[in-house]
């Protein structure tokens, strides 16, 4: 029976691992301390919401070799390949200090060696950059999935288990999660902000970019025909699955805790100092351990899966339009090295900035991925193109309900309208 489970997951749970980090975490503790556990269906939906999404992906890619990257610059041409390009080198500045800021401040809550908080988090997320740096070139596709599924089983159960220890009242988390409602929240400004959180936090559910991965992670997987397509769907109910279970977690931790809007890694160490009083130190320490695999798996995911988008991008540029089908990305070729590289040691910069700066951008670039894949699957899944594995109305009706929560969300961040509930 266990190695029947196996088989049908992989990148399922590295997609996950990647796309809970610092965000998620701080999301989760803030909507949990001002709303409480009433929100837990947003959680739910949110990772339903990504597995929609990501399903698409698959599905698309299954049956026609190519993936949504390969299908949009088949299609466009030159004009999108330039944008995604433009758009790929500011995320990935922008999510590599994120990424590294945050295991800097984490690692440095749970080893603090250094006198100051701004000099632990600089020689932390230093090493934590060169590790996932040194990880991804020595290591292949099948390592490094064993490496984050193990840091997978490392976050859930911390955080998790911490989730227990507190002992929540479990009739309220049944409410919680099936009948939906929205608590009032007030902020300082005393602007009513509970439905946009609630939204936010249902739109910050398990990454933005890096599920475009996911159609690489299936390629090395060799899931490669459309016979694996009910596999990729166990895989990906069973990630989305731990998500929602992560994200409902954090929420139930926070719930009993008054937490003032922090910068996102801060505002986890703080919820694990507060915890001391709840549940030991003992306890807090393995919230800690929990809350920095979930960073340091995000890192690393993204070290790795980003270079692919660079490296399928440099390929379908310099061949055209030919040939672009069933071809894998060369991990050990130039154009993946090279942004390896780039992506490891470039975005150490951002450590002499603040990291509510940092956060604030890749929550703005972000914002605007989910809208454009549900956009493009809408396009590229058509019955025409597809015929029996093209999108169903119900799969239609979904992303469209997501371009609108999506851009509902994300709007006010880009227009700078955000400042109530982000400060």
């Amino acid at each position: 029976m266990k190695n029947n489970l196996l088989k049908y997951v992989g990148p399922g749970l590295v997609i996950a691992a990647t796309g809970v980090g610092a965000g998620d975490l701080a999301g989760g503790a803030f909507a949990g301390s001002k709303l409480g556990i009433a929100i837990l269906w947003a959680v739910v939906l949110g990772a339903f919401f990504k597995y929609v999404i990501n399903e698409g992906l698959a599905r698309y890619q299954l049956a026609t070799g190519s993936t949504l990257l390969e299908g949009l610059f088949s299609k466009f041409g030159k004009p999108v390949e330039i944008f995604f390009l433009v758009y790929l080198l500011i995320w990935s500045f922008a999510v590599g200090s994120a990424m590294i800021s945050a295991c800097g401040v984490a690692a440095h809550a749970l080893i603090p060696i250094f006198s100051t908080p701004e000099q632990g988090k600089i020689f932390w997320g230093v090493i934590h950059s060169l590790i996932g740096l040194f990880l991804v070139w020595r290591g292949s596709y099948g390592s490094f999935e064993k490496i984050m599924s193990a840091f997978v089983a490392l976050m859930f159960v911390s955080v998790v288990a911490t989730a227990i220890f507190i002992k929540p009242d479990y009739s309220e988390i049944i409410k919680g999660i099936f009948i939906p409602s929205i608590p009032k929240y007030f902020n300082t400004e005393g602007n009513e902000q509970g439905v946009v959180w609630t939204l936010a936090l249902m739109g910050g559910v398990g990454g933005t970019l890096t599920i475009l991965s996911y159609g690489y992670w299936i390629r090395e997987k060799g899931w490669n025909a459309a016979n694996f397509l009910k596999r990729c769907r166990i895989d990906l109910a069973i990630a989305y699955g731990f998500t929602a279970l992560f994200g409902m977690s954090m929420i139930i931790i926070a719930s009993n805790i008054n937490l003032e809007q922090e910068s996102s890694t801060k505002l986890v160490i703080t919820l694990s100092e507060r915890l001391k009083s709840t549940i030991g130190t003992a306890g807090s320490i393995i919230f800690l351990l929990g809350a920095w695999a979930a960073v340091f798996t995000s890192l690393l995911g993204v070290w790795q899966s980003v270079p692919y988008m660079f490296a399928d991008f440099w390929q379908m540029f310099l061949r055209g339009k030919s040939n672009i089908k069933n071809s894998p990305v060369d991990t050990k070729g130039k154009p993946y090295r090279i942004y390896l590289i780039a992506i490891s040691f470039v975005p150490m910069i951002g450590l002499a900035y603040k990291f509510v700066a940092i956060q604030k951008t890749y929550t703005v670039l972000g914002s605007l991925v989910i809208p454009l894949v549900s956009l493009a699957l809408l396009f590229l899944n058509r019955k025409k193109d597809l015929k029996t594995y093209s999108n169903k109305m119900i799969t239609d009706i979904l992303l469209y309900l997501i371009i609108a929560l999506f851009i509902y969300i994300g709007l006010p961040e880009i227009l700078g309208n955000s400042k109530g509930f982000f400060n």
